[in-house]
Formats: C-alpha cells, structure tokens, sequence
C-alpha cells in the first residue's frame, strides 16, 4: 500500500472515530473521545475492586468509614438531584458505590474506580484533617468517575497504541529502528510526555474544578481544599517530579486555579437541601 494513502487512511479513520464516539463532559461541556464500552470498564472494574478488599487491610475504625459512608452518600444524592434539576441525563446511574477504608499510614491516597467504587487509605486522613477536608479528597476522587475519565483514558489508549503501530509500519519501521538504536521505547516515552500527561493533567485539573462543585453542593466548605494541598507540600517535602514529567498538575498551579473557583462555585452551586 502507497504510504501516503495508508497515513490519510488512518486520519479518515480516526476522524471517523471520533465523530461516532464524541461526547461531553457534564457541566464542563468539554468534548471527549470514548470507544471503550463504559460497562465493560465497571464490571472490570468491580472485579479489581474485590480483589483489593480481599488483598489489602481493611480498617477495622467503623466510626472513620461510616463517616466516609456518609459523606459519599450525601455526594451521591447532591449529585443525582443537581443532574434531575438541569435536565442534564445523569452520568452516575447505573453505579453501585461502595466504599471502604485501608489501613495503611504510608499511603496519602483515596480513588474511586468507574462504576463508583471508592476507597480511602488512612495516611490520607492525616492530610485531610477534617471533615470537610476529606469531603474535598472524595469530591475530586468521585469527579473522576463521573466525568468517565476512566473511559476516556482507556479510549485514548487505544487510539494511541493503534496509531503508533500504523505509522511504523507505513514509514517501513522507523520507530522501531529508532527504538533498537536507542535502548528504548523512545515513542513511548515521548508519547506520554507529549500526549498522555498533559492530557491526564486535564483530567486532574477538570476533576478539581468538579471535585469542588460536588462538595459544594452536598454543603461542604470547599474553603478547606487549598489547605489540603498545602498540607500535602509539606508532607510530601517538595519531592514532587517536574510537572511535564507528572500526570498531575504541580500543588503551586492547583492551589492557584483552586482558589480562583472558589468564590465563583460557592455563588453558583450553592448546597441542595434534600
């Protein structure tokens, strides 16, 4: 095949992907791409989050988990009301949440996987400090899965990998000579620089951006997030990497855009009584 008609292929190809796979992220309204059945990702999903609890040490602190229980639940409803009132289809049917807390100090981490499975590791409960705190770290964490950043991520891999493999063969393996020359996956690690991190760092600041937003509307005080960060700095000892070479923006820029939201989104979502 003629090269220049297999790499117009591809871009045909991948345009028509992405006009039959387009779609926005509620209330940011940003287009994304997603190929990736969103069902198959949460039964995965649910499947990993099993073998997590069957793996990991589980705190035995129920008074902690039934306050993370609560502050979920109460996302969950704000969300879903917020959704029912704008006529906006809402992104969280379908989820069956769950939640629980690992007991591991070390760990300053919370995430929650598509489909709504959430869990909080204790080390992050020394950052959080508080309850509106912690309500921050789950509103971001939940932002992930109702933006389908999962999916989309996922997508975007597909698509990439795809690529990638199309053009070195279309321009006679170029990429893998570069490749054997190097000692390495040169592509690769040019790809994530270039294309996966920045894209990622999107996600997080989107995720921020509606993190505070859920908070505000289950009737946080979202005034308590640039305190997280800063706490986080201190912890971390400003051992953060380089922000192009992180899938997370820097806690300097997030504290920043953070506290240019606030006012805005205290005005704008202010908290659904249920």
């Amino acid at each position: 095949m003629d090269r220049r008609f297999f790499l117009q292929y591809l871009g045909c190809g991948c345009l028509t992907i992405g006009i039959s796979s387009c779609s926005s992220v509620p209330i940011t309204e940003r287009k994304q791409l997603k190929i990736i059945p969103e069902a198959n990702l949460n039964a995965q999903a649910a499947q990993i989050y099993e073998k997590v609890k069957s793996k990991e040490k589980l705190s035995d602190d129920i008074g902690q988990l039934n306050e993370i229980k609560d502050i979920g639940k109460r996302m969950e409803n704000s969300i879903a009301e917020y959704f029912d009132r704008t006529n906006i289809k809402d992104p969280t049917l379908g989820f069956n949440w769950e939640y629980i807390l690992i007991e591991n100090k070390k760990v300053k981490n919370a995430w929650c996987m598509p489909g709504g499975k959430i869990a909080v590791y204790t080390g992050i409960l020394d950052v959080t400090k508080n309850r509106d705190g912690l309500a921050a770290v789950m509103g971001h964490e939940i932002a992930h899965a109702v933006a389908k950043h999962s999916v989309e991520r996922a997508s975007r891999g597909v698509l990439l990998r795809t690529g990638t493999t199309i053009f070195d063969i279309a321009t006679g393996g170029s990429l893998s000579k570069v490749n054997q020359a190097t000692g390495m996956d040169t592509v690769g690690l040019l790809s994530q620089i270039g294309i996966m991190n920045p894209f990622n760092r999107k996600q997080e600041s989107e995720a921020d951006y509606l993190g505070l937003i859920f908070s505000s509307l289950s009737g946080y005080d979202i005034r308590e997030t640039p305190k997280i960060w800063e706490r986080m700095k201190e912890a971390n000892k400003g051992k953060e990497p380089p922000q192009f070479m992180s899938t997370h923006p820097s806690p300097d820029n997030r504290i920043k855009k953070i506290n240019e939201w606030t006012n805005n989104i205290i005005l704008d979502y202010p908290p659904i009584n249920l």
